[in-house]
């Protein structure tokens, strides 16, 4: 059997947690490292590694899940929005195997927006944007 990811220990109850909202098949609680004040993770109680990995229709639950809480962290701390970022995979930054939604609030004065320092664009032409986006739907 494998060891439990933090995560799975957490719904547990086995490592506390400043929890924020709990359900059936969701979790949420403040993240232990915030980037702001408010910093909360979402996510499902069973322990699936990746987005892709998720049953449709749970993914649906935990994104709702995640909009009520952010409109609740945004009305807590005073921020006028929210970034909500998934890293799906440990090559996109995730660093516990468990899927988790980030609900980030975002302030006016921010120095550190996430979304705009996780991004750096690529310069591609509109030939290679056509053919990723074939190649794309036929994945699909």
């Amino acid at each position: 059997m494998s060891e439990k990811t933090i995560f799975e220990q957490i719904v547990a109850g086995e490592i506390p947690s400043y929890t924020i909202y709990e359900d059936e098949q969701t979790y949420a609680f403040l993240d232990a490292n915030p980037l702001a004040p408010g910093h909360t993770l979402v996510i499902p109680k069973e322990p699936y590694e990746r987005l892709n990995d998720m049953p449709p229709e749970l993914i649906g639950t935990v994104f709702s899940v995640a909009g009520e809480v952010a409109s609740a962290v945004e009305a807590a701390v005073d921020a006028p929005a929210t970034t909500l970022a998934i890293n799906n995979g440990e090559e996109a930054g995730q660093e516990v195997p468990h899927v988790h939604l980030h609900v980030i609030p975002q302030f006016e004065d921010d120095d550190s927006r996430p979304i705009h320092t996780l991004f750096r664009g690529a310069d591609l032409s509109d030939e290679e944007m056509e053919e990723i986006a074939a190649r794309i739907r036929n994945n699909q």
